[in-house]
């Protein structure tokens, strides 16, 4: 099967990432546990504009913030798992141009077995049989260009459940949604 796998807030942890440069910057103490909307880099920082926050985040020490993420803990393990089960793996992710470089890298330096890597706004337009994603603007654009896939919403605290989208707490859980959905060969 082809699985369309967004990275941050599901591979890769967009909201530790950023908050751990915004405090050492800005002398903060945001936690992970502050953040419930898909916004909070304006929400929760003095930045007024999402341009403001791409601007301060393109260069965290020389890489930009997508470079120095880590990755969701059993995350990678889980997609090499998927890989070793015959099932192709397509990153799709929506990124500011300045990340494009840093992403190809990060993919890389963690080992996805990934057949491709898409950056893109309209993840619906890589085909693939199952999607897992935590945005809440693009969950519902992929149900409605991709009604006969099965979409998934990684369960986060900035995402509401949706109508006809599978709600998946874990990799484990999303292991499990694709072994039962795999078409069984003889």
């Amino acid at each position: 099967m082809r699985l369309g796998i967004d990275l941050d807030g599901v591979v890769a942890d967009f909201t530790t990432g950023w908050m751990a440069f915004y405090n050492r910057d800005f002398g903060t103490t945001l936690r992970v546990e502050d953040s419930t909307r898909w916004d909070d880099m304006i929400g929760l920082t003095h930045f007024r504009t999402i341009d403001e926050f791409w601007a301060w985040s393109s260069d965290l020490d020389g890489r930009s913030v997508f470079w120095h993420l880590e990755p969701f803990p059993g995350a990678i393990e889980a997609l090499q798992d998927l890989h070793r089960s015959g099932h192709d793996i397509f990153i799709i992710t929506a990124k500011p141009d300045f990340a494009i470089d840093d992403t190809h890298a990060w993919v890389e330096r963690h080992h996805i077995p990934a057949s491709g890597l898409h950056i893109l706004e309209e993840k619906w337009e890589v085909d693939c049989d199952i999607y897992l994603d935590d945005g809440p603007y693009v969950l519902p654009d992929i149900l409605r260009h991709r009604p006969d896939r099965i979409v998934c919403r990684y369960v986060r605290p900035w995402n509401r459940p949706i109508e006809g989208v599978v709600d998946v707490e874990s990799f484990d859980a999303f292991r499990e949604l694709v072994a039962r959905s795999a078409p069984v060969s003889h």
